[in-house]
This record gives C-alpha cells, sequence and structure tokens, in this order.
C-alpha cells in the first residue's frame, strides 16, 4: 500500500489558490484511480484508489498547511508504512509556473506543510513531489502569493501540470522514484 499526500488548505477560502496544488493534483487521481467516496479520517478527507493493483491511500489533510504533519503521521502509522511509501504533492513558489519535481528526500525548501511532516516523521527521506506555482512577483509577500488565485491566463497552464503531476504519481506507483525522477524532472 501507498500513502500519497495532497497539500493544501481547507475550505472555501482556499479553493482555487496556489497553495492548494497538492489538493488539485489528488482530485485529478481520484477521478482517475479513485475506488471509493470520500471520507473523514486522520484529520483528513481520504479516497482509496489503486493503480497496477496496488492500493493507495489518498490524504488530503484538512489541518491546514503548517499543522499536515498531524494528518500524515497518524494515517503513516496506522497502516505501518515504510517513509518510501509515502509520496507528498506540494507546491512550491521556487520553481516555474508549469515545471514539477521529484526527490526521494531533501530539505522543506521553505514548504511549511513540507516542513511539519518532515519534522513529525522526524526523517527528511520522505519523497515528494514539487508543483511549481512561481517565481513570486518582485516586492510581492510570498504568504499573500502562495494564499492568492492563478491568474485567468495561467488557467489552461496549471491545469495540464496537475494533470502531468498526477501523471507522475501513477508511474511513481509502478516504477519508484528513480524512474519517476527521470520520466518528469
Amino acid at each position: 500500500m501507498k500513502l500519497i499526500v495532497g497539500l493544501g488548505n481547507p475550505g472555501r477560502k482556499y479553493q482555487g489558490t496556489r497553495h492548494n496544488v497538492g489538493y488539485e493534483v489528488l482530485r485529478r487521481l481520484a477521478e482517475k484511480t479513485g475506488v471509493g467516496s470520500p471520507r473523514t479520517q486522520f484529520q483528513g478527507e481520504t479516497v482509496s484508489a489503486e493503480v497496477a493493483e496496488e492500493k493507495l491511500l489518498l490524504l488530503c489533510p484538512q489541518t491546514f498547511m503548517n499543522l499536515s504533519g498531524s494528518s500524515v503521521q497518524p494515517a503513516r502509522d496506522f497502516y505501518k508504512l515504510e517513509n518510501d511509501d509515502l509520496l507528498i504533492v506540494c507546491d512550491d513558489f521556487n520553481l516555474p509556473l508549469g515545471k514539477i519535481r521529484l526527490r526521494g528526500a531533501g530539505s522543506a525548501g521553505g514548504q511549511k506543510g513540507l516542513d511539519d511532516i518532515i519534522r513529525r516523521l522526524g526523517t527528511d527521506e520522505v519523497p515528494r513531489l514539487r508543483v511549481g506555482i512561481g517565481p513570486v512577483p518582485e516586492g510581492w509577500d510570498p504568504a499573500g502569493f502562495v494564499l492568492g488565485k492563478f491568474a485567468r491566463d495561467d488557467a489552461p497552464e496549471i491545469a495540464q501540470t496537475c494533470d502531468v503531476a498526477a501523471e507522475a504519481v501513477e508511474t511513481w506507483v509502478r516504477h519508484g522514484i528513480e524512474y519517476a525522477m527521470n520520466q518528469y524532472n
């Protein structure tokens, strides 16, 4: 079994914001691979899914971004998963809009949700898929930028990027992090 986590902030106020790209990638993945109705568990919304006969749990923490680890850690521990069986999908304003980057480990790079997950799991050796939403325009506060909505002109590009990111998740499930990195980075 694998645990795929899409990071974002809960509530209508945050729908469609740059910070909720992780939720959007998981929504698209659930449409393609989901086998059940959404449930509330682990302080999040979950959907069971399947790719290549591998069972998946898609988890969107409902804890707000900065407390994502309090949703992820109990889910990982309940299913007795190794960190290699987790994939965190999150936004990254240091990557240009439309780019994605897979990594098997590393720092949070300023992403507060990923930082909380790393802290709670006690390791930075957790696979992650970063979705580019940047760059932050000069003179803008990064927090305000990530909580803002995409410009209308950017909507087609981010929609396509979320589809590609969902495909990258499926590739990770089928072939592992190294193969997926070679295909999508």
